[in-house]
């Protein structure tokens, strides 16, 4: 990557001080993902891009390096099946609403004939975890840890259930992040303005700048997945996690509502492997601080 390019990307970045924080809630919803206890964590001073990488973006690292994702190299990648028309792609047998659609990648998000010039501001989707990868060494970075985004989620140590506060959003109000309103998979009102994903800079940044933190794409993170906890589930789970090669992701997607996924809470996470590639799953760039 070109100094100053990086220089540039750097720049862009918020910077946050670090210090003592913690990572996970006092008030989990979904125990099963390990969102409890929360852990003590101490942060150095990083910076985290304000906004998903987005599609324009990824474009200039592909021209530049050539570099081809997993789902490229695979030749399809999971489309939610309402995004298709007349659902075309394989239907998955477990989870209904995703498809394998053949030709799907990041530059044909919705398969062959689709094209991301028209969605350029919207975050780039069916990338996996080594792609992000990738591409934030590009640009002088790396991945955000876990406790790294839920700092920056909450704009600090304090407690916080979502970016914006303690308000639930519902299929009513809709103008904090782009989740599901309606009932999924079926019926999608968009009383938040997106059926799909939405630009990467839409809806009002919490409090330290971060754009979309909750809902729109879930984000890649630089932890394995992993549940900490002497339960035998957990031990399971975390066990069957590291056997898959699953990383952490958080913050949620366009797909997610209380009533299905209620993982746009800053303490929610879901693990999935390394090389899987959707389009509800993108990334941000953390960098180091000085």
């Amino acid at each position: 990557m070109h100094e100053t390019k990086s220089h540039a990307f750097m720049s862009s970045a918020i910077w946050m001080a670090g210090g003592k924080s913690h990572v996970g809630t006092k008030r989990p919803e979904i125990k099963a993902d390990g969102e409890a206890p929360p852990r003590r964590v101490t942060l150095k001073p990083f910076g985290l891009m304000p906004y998903t990488t987005t599609n324009a973006e990824f474009a200039e690292f592909t021209r530049a390096t050539g570099h081809m994702t997993d789902a490229e190299r695979l030749g399809w990648s999971f489309v939610f099946r309402g995004l298709l028309d007349d659902a075309q792609g394989t239907q998955h047998p477990d989870l209904p609403w995703w498809n394998a659609m053949d030709g799907a990648a990041w530059h044909t998000p919705l398969g062959p004939g689709s094209d991301w010039h028209q969605i350029a501001d919207h975050p780039v989707v069916h990338v996996s975890y080594r792609d992000a990868i990738a591409y934030a060494r590009w640009v002088g970075g790396r991945l955000p840890t876990e406790a790294e985004w839920e700092y920056a989620a909450r704009g600090g140590p304090q407690e916080a259930r979502y970016p914006w506060g303690e308000d639930e959003p519902s299929n009513e109000r809709a103008d904090m992040c782009n989740i599901w309103q309606g009932t999924f998979p079926t019926s999608n009102s968009c009383a938040d303005g997106y059926y799909g994903t939405a630009p990467a800079a839409s809806f009002p940044p919490n409090a330290a700048g971060f754009y979309n933190m909750a809902g729109n794409v879930w984000e890649w993170c630089a932890d394995q997945f992993r549940i900490r906890s002497l339960s035998r589930d957990a031990k399971n789970r975390t066990a069957e996690a590291m056997r898959n090669n699953e990383q952490v992701l958080k913050g949620g997607s366009f797909l997610c509502h209380a009533d299905y996924c209620w993982r746009y809470r800053i303490a929610a996470r879901s693990g999935r492997q390394s090389d899987n590639s959707t389009s509800n799953c993108g990334f941000r760039v953390a960098f180091d601080g000085s």
